[in-house]
């Protein structure tokens, strides 16, 4: 029969062959697209209903971020106080500006004592109004002189009163090792200024450099010099495993940034290193560059 072929025409045999070409070129093209198609990865039950819960609270979540106070406002909580025993977070919580406080414990450092409302007033950078606002909250306890104090008495005193001693100067302490009966003899760091460190550490999965100390509230740069950092043993996060709420903890994290590895996982498998994640928009540059020590994609 297919001689019959050679009966056509010949422009008619030229349609009939520019007709197969196309056929055979659509054909190709079926191929190759069914060949490139992602494969799909079945998720988990439980992951599909993690995610399906977060992105049912997603508005909430939203309202919530906007109503936080950010960052660098700190509101005024007025409450007593004694200025020559209050620590920086005290200092903080009324409402002092960080170079008001840095200033404070710098007169303090010194040996400087506040022994009435007045005293405390003459702190360089205090403005009036700030000082009138404060000055009914200041209670400054009497001072005793060792002196006038019977051995007893005072052998009392210190039984009762706990006396932390701090670290002379040139002290170097090891950020990731420190506890906070460690960080407490810093000169600056008071026992909630320590478990703030502490508990952020353990966020974090250890500090990599001394600087991330500044993202703990009421830390400033003085304070760096008394630390060093040994990146060892860092707690790093599984990638390709670690669920939706795990992700989200890390400081360095959010919510759509889990969501999206999230996604993806789900989607196309597992993640094969940071060149993968800086494709997905919600990582920046400098994302990345903070989170490259808390990832492994094994």
């Amino acid at each position: 029969m297919w001689k019959d072929f050679f009966y056509y025409t010949k422009s008619e045999r030229r349609v009939i062959l520019l007709l197969l070409a196309i056929a055979l070129l659509l054909l190709g093209i079926w191929a190759v697209m069914e060949y490139l198609r992602p494969v799909e990865v079945p998720v988990t039950l439980s992951e599909s209903e993690e995610i399906d819960s977060f992105l049912a609270n997603l508005e909430e979540q939203e309202k919530i971020r906007k109503s936080h106070t950010p960052k660098n406002e700190i509101s005024a909580v007025l409450q007593p106080f004694d200025p020559n025993t209050a620590d920086s977070v005290l200092l903080r919580q009324l409402g002092l500006p960080v170079y008001i406080v840095r200033n404070i414990l710098k007169y303090r450092a010194k040996g400087g004592v506040f022994r009435s409302p007045e005293s405390f007033s003459r702190i360089y950078g205090l403005k009036e109004e700030v000082y009138q606002k404060l000055k009914p909250y200041i209670t400054i306890a009497p001072l005793v002189s060792v002196s006038h104090v019977r051995t007893d008495t005072f052998r009392q005193l210190k039984d009762t009163i706990p006396y932390i001693p701090k670290y002379e100067e040139g002290t170097i302490v090891d950020l990731n090792k420190a506890d906070t009966s460690i960080l407490k003899r810093i000169p600056g760091i008071g026992s909630t200024l320590a478990r703030m460190i502490v508990v952020y550490r353990q966020r974090l999965g250890g500090f990599y450099d001394v600087s991330q100390l500044q993202e703990v509230p009421h830390v400033g740069v003085e304070l760096n010099k008394w630390f060093v950092v040994t990146p060892a043993g860092l707690h790093k996060i599984q990638v390709n495993s670690a669920s939706l709420d795990k992700l989200r903890s890390h400081p360095y994290m959010d919510f759509y940034k889990a969501k999206a590895i999230m996604e993806y996982r789900r989607k196309r498998g597992k993640i094969k290193g940071l060149s993968q994640l800086s494709m997905f928009e919600e990582f920046t540059e400098k994302d990345l560059k903070r989170l490259s020590p808390y990832l492994t994609f094994e």
